[in-house]
């Protein structure tokens, strides 16, 4: 998995966030201890997050 920025989470929808934390979360897990792939799956989920929890619910 790429990494997601933070301005890329920005330009997304919040269904669209979703569908990528839940991608980023399965990438996190299958990517071995240790790996850029897995580093960038979590710093996408950090990302993903922070970017939803500045968005209104319902939104």
């Amino acid at each position: 998995m790429t990494l997601v920025s933070r301005f890329e989470a920005a330009s997304r929808s919040t269904a669209e966030l979703h569908g990528l934390l839940a991608e980023a979360f399965n990438a996190f897990a299958a990517a071995p201890r240790g790996s850029q792939e897995r580093c960038d799956a979590l710093q996408s989920m950090h990302n993903i997050e922070n970017e939803l929890a500045t968005r209104a619910p319902g939104l």
